[in-house]
């Protein structure tokens, strides 16, 4: 029997719509250097998540790199002129 509180039927089906982000095309890995903190991590994920076309953004502060999924291949100098603007230098693709 159905939990009445539960939008998920018994089948495992949902009943209610759910607006979900078209999963990203494009996986693109940018070497970026002079983060060191969580900050700088969240700078930088902040800065190339507002250009147009990306989806997802994962920073790693440690290896110094920056994985970015996205609609369609994305601009090099876009995302460097982002990452340049909150700080930091990209320094070309992984």
């Amino acid at each position: 029997m159905e939990d009445p509180m539960s939008c998920c039927s018994s089948d495992g089906t949902c009943s209610t719509t759910v607006t979900v982000d078209a999963p990203a095309a494009v996986t693109t890995v940018f070497a970026v250097s002079g983060m060191t903190c969580g900050h700088c991590e969240q700078s930088v994920g902040k800065a190339i998540k507002a250009l147009d076309g990306v989806r997802a953004v994962q920073v790693d502060v440690t290896s110094g790199l920056v994985t970015v999924g996205s609609a369609g291949p994305l601009d090099d100098e876009t995302v460097r002129v982002a990452v340049d603007e909150a700080g930091y230098e990209l320094t070309g693709r992984a």
